[in-house]
Parts: structure tokens; sequence; C-alpha cells
């Protein structure tokens, strides 16, 4: 992904080194992650993803071990990245919202993190992966969940982290639009099931949000080179329920399904990246069975 030259986002609130590190003891950290990746990965609610957790890690303790963080160039180079996607989110998400008559578009917030967080949803930990919240406008993300998305389920590149980026982003989109609102005022209402099958639309939408900016930015910026969409089409098949179940269970639970199967992902992905158009992105209307 070509960033050379870009602006970074005024919109950063670089919190690493202010929290302690969690420390598993007894149990596999990685494991935790992808049960978090399940529930939250791409913008569940942080409050099931925190009681995910601890009821898929009964017997896995954790202690506070607060560390002196300092960033090593690699971690500086994906905040950098983290900082200039934001700022490309900003410059097509302004002009697209003015292109459409939806008003003036209100930029997130972006804090980076290490090892846990203190947010508007209440407490997270990197294990929670990235998301974002409503209660303050705010996308959350430890940077070393890059290093893990490519040591623990095969995902890289550049774009593919974009793509994380641009998904959370997608949901502030849905939170500006109402769409957010409505659709946990709906999960509030129903059974867990049903709940999960509003969250899978929500996060496919999302998904092609992430597509639709990495087309416009694209447009504006010349910025995906040759394997960038690979890249990112391989991190949407990595992350869908089916593919992480199987991952961590040997099995799948459709009916736990809350993001949607990694071939959702990838089509709802492609579509906003071949369009461009968010008005293309209706996940709520079709049937579930034909998303």
């Amino acid at each position: 992904m070509k960033l050379d030259g870009r602006r970074n986002s005024g919109n950063i609130n670089d919190r690493r080194g202010f929290s302690g590190k969690k420390v598993g003891i007894g149990g596999g950290i990685i494991g935790v992650i992808i049960v978090a990746a399940i529930t939250l990965f791409s913008g569940g609610g942080i409050g099931d993803v925190l009681s995910n957790i601890m009821g898929q890690s009964a017997g896995l303790e954790f202690g506070q071990a607060p560390q002196a963080y300092t960033p090593d160039a690699e971690d500086e180079r994906l905040a950098d990245l983290a900082s200039k996607v934001l700022a490309g989110t900003e410059d097509v998400w302004t002009r697209e919202f003015r292109r459409q008559g939806w008003g003036e578009y209100e930029c997130p917030k972006m804090v980076l993190f290490s090892g846990s967080v203190n947010s508007g949803c209440g407490n997270a930990t990197s294990q929670t992966g990235p998301f974002y919240c409503s209660a303050d406008q705010t996308v959350y993300i430890d940077l070393d969940f890059f290093k893990e998305m490519s040591s623990t389920i095969g995902a890289d590149g550049d774009f593919a982290y974009a793509y994380v980026i641009a998904h959370e982003v997608g949901h502030h989109v849905q939170y500006l639009l109402g769409t957010l609102g409505e659709a946990h005022e709906k999960m509030a209402q129903v059974s867990e099931t049903e709940a999960n099958k509003i969250s899978v639309r929500l996060e496919l939408q999302a998904d092609f949000y992430a597509g639709v900016w990495g087309h416009l930015d694209n447009e504006m910026f010349g910025s995906i080179e040759p394997g960038d969409v690979e890249n990112a089409v391989n991190a949407a098949s990595k992350i869908g329920d089916d593919y992480l179940q199987r991952k961590a269970y040997g099995r799948e639970m459709p009916e736990s399904f809350n993001h949607g199967r990694s071939e959702q992902r990838v089509r709802w992905l492609q579509k906003g990246l071949d369009t461009g158009n968010p008005n293309y992105g209706d996940t709520f209307s079709p049937s579930y069975s034909a998303l």
C-alpha cells in the first residue's frame, strides 16, 4: 500500500505505555485472541466480548504485569500506517458524506494502546482485538494485533491492516447514519440467535464500507499496489466465524455466528472495492440466507 507523502491524522491519541500488559498464567493467550476475534474483531459489542472471554477462558488466570513500553521500529511504522490510514478515511468519508447529501462527516478518534485500555464502553485488553466504541466515537487498537494477524492466522500486509482499521471506521459511518443504533436497539429485543443475525448484517456492511473506502482512497491517492487487494481478501477470509471456530474448536457453531462466514465477508468487502458506492451496501433488506 502506497502511503508515502500522505498526511497523518490529527485525531490520534497515543496511549501506548500507559497501561500494563496482561500476562496469562497457566494458559495460552493465542486461544483467547481467537475467541475475542470471533466475538468482536470487527466491532461487536465490547460487553459481549469481555463476557465471552471470561467464559471461554475459565481456569485461565490473568495478572497485571506493568512493563515499560519501548516501541521498536516496526511498532512506529505501524503507528504511522494507522495514522495515515485514519487520515485517508477522514478524507474519503468527508467527501462522500457531502456528495451523498448526508451532512458533515464527524471524524472519529483513534486510541493506540498497549496491554489494556479504558474506553467509553468499558475496560478492554489487547486480547479483545480492535473495536469501535460509539459511546465516545473512538476506534481502539493495540498495534500488536497486526503482528498476531500474521503469526496466528496468516493474514498480513499493510492493506490488510488498513482493511481492519477501515472496517472499524465503517462502524462509525453506521453510527453517524443511525444504522448502528437501530440495529443495537433491535438486538436488545430479540433472542440471542436473532441478535447474532443482526450483528452479522452490521459486520458485513462494515466490511462493505471498508471496501468502499479502499476504492475511493485509491481514486484519490493511488494507494493500492499489486497484491494489496489479495492481502485484504485473504484477511477477510481468515476472520470469518466459520474459519475461526474451526481453528479454535475444530467445528462450526452457526447459531453463534455474529460476524459472518468467510465467503460472505470476502464477498461484501470485494463488492465495496469493486463499486466504491456506499449506496450498494444494504445488508439489511436481503433475506439472511441471501447475504
